[in-house]
């Protein structure tokens, strides 16, 4: 509460008669055209006592002399009013610190600098009560009245009309704080990015991202961002471009972004690459190492054509919950990889789990059997696989290939 104790020794200033009238910048402005003054005499030796109660750290002794008062005039009652709500607010009152501050400056009789304190105080003070509409109208009263305009104090407006949802509003006055700043503000850029985000308008929010992470590059969340956006508005070359820049230099942090961006890779053609970053992340932990994570690894070494791997993954996804399909999708990449032997046990499994379509299992443990030239349990599969109207035509047209096999490599089926 520095800030506070400035202004409350600059109130026992006035008294003395100390306070120097500001400079004149602007000829009709309002607070060039008020007078300091000074209260009457027997208001000043109670406002010096108290002050200096306060200044002993006696606030409540400061507030109870404060409160002792009765001042005759218009003025003394509103720069009593105005220490009370100093003292309030730096003890914590906020309801009693708005209180003695509207009153002070409902008179509108302070002098030009008290009065200017007074009104950005109790702005100030409003905002952080979430009282924004009257924060709004307060912070507005002080500029007219100083004839200042400070980009600090339009973000607190921004502020304000965020609350309250007024997203145009929160355009404006960011785009006013922004032209009145000597570096880059990145509270401004930031209310103006919420702004478009809620408007809907997400080729805009990628506009101000696109100026935000020059100007910041070292945050990591705006890299993110932007990386989002560009996906929201189906940019996805440049989407895979400014996650994979923020990978390499360190900026992706969770799972769900190490994920977005293996994925991108793998739209693009980029699989085994994909699966190589999903893998180093799961196996250090980032990723955790679940049924969804080993499918989608899986998938990616699968796309790759790297079915060594596929396999054990869609396995370990499998064995998660004892998954039919996946056990069927296992057994069909070992099968493609012509690892008949490991592919048969587990195609056994999925029929032993109860899988939706049996003869989907039966025409792949035909295959497999009869790949290795066992034609008496290709041809039971075959047969079993032809009673499946999903599988029928196609074991049908191999039960007949079947017995030629066996005919000629003389075995009894």
């Amino acid at each position: 509460m520095n800030k506070l104790k400035q202004i409350t020794a600059a109130v026992v200033l006035s008294l003395t008669g100390l306070a120097v009238t500001p400079a004149i910048a602007a000829p009709k402005c309002p607070i060039d055209d008020r007078q300091n003054k000074a209260v009457g005499e027997r208001v000043g030796k109670k406002v010096g006592k108290a002050y200096k109660a306060y200044q002993e750290s006696k606030l409540d002794e400061a507030i109870a002399i404060m409160l002792e008062l009765n001042p005759r005039n218009d003025f003394d009652k509103a720069f009593v009013d105005r220490m009370l709500g100093n003292f309030y607010a730096e003890k914590g009152k906020m309801s009693s610190a708005l209180k003695y501050l509207k009153k002070a400056v409902d008179a509108d009789n302070l002098g030009g600098a008290d009065h200017a304190q007074t009104l950005r105080l109790y702005s100030d003070l409003l905002i952080q009560e979430k009282k924004y509409k009257e924060a709004i109208d307060s912070y507005y009263k002080w500029m007219d009245f100083t004839c200042k305009t400070e980009a600090v104090v339009f973000k607190r407006i921004g502020i304000a009309h965020s609350e309250l949802s007024q997203w145009d509003k929160v355009l404006q006055v960011a785009d006013k704080g922004l032209s009145l700043v000597d570096k880059p503000d990145k509270g401004l850029y930031q209310m103006k990015l919420t702004a478009y985000f809620n408007k809907k308008q997400f080729k805009n929010a990628v506009k101000v991202l696109e100026t935000m992470v020059p100007l910041f590059q070292d945050d990591k969340r705006l890299w993110v961002q932007l990386a989002q956006f560009y996906l929201m508005t189906e940019n996805y070359p440049k989407s895979l471009a400014t996650y994979d820049l923020a990978y390499k230099n360190g900026f992706l942090e969770t799972a769900g972004n190490i994920t977005r961006l293996a994925q991108l890779l793998s739209q693009k053609g980029s699989h085994y690459k994909a699966a190589k970053i999903f893998e180093k992340h799961m196996k250090e932990g980032l990723i955790e190492s679940n049924k969804k994570s080993y499918k989608s690894l899986a998938g990616f070494y699968h796309n790759a054509k790297e079915l060594k791997e596929a396999a054990e993954y869609y396995g370990l996804a499998a064995a998660i919950d004892e998954d039919a399909s996946l056990y069927l999708k296992q057994g069909r990449i070992l099968a493609l990889d012509r690892q008949f032997k490991r592919a048969i046990p587990v195609f056994e499994k999925a029929l032993s789990l109860g899988i939706k379509n049996p003869g989907e299992a039966q025409f792949e443990l035909a295959l497999a059997h009869l790949s290795l030239k066992q034609y008496k349990s290709a041809y039971k599969r075959a047969t079993q696989a032809s009673k499946d109207k999903k599988t029928a035509r196609s074991a049908k047209s191999y039960i007949s290939y079947i017995k030629e096999k066996a005919r000629i490599h003389n075995v009894t089926l």
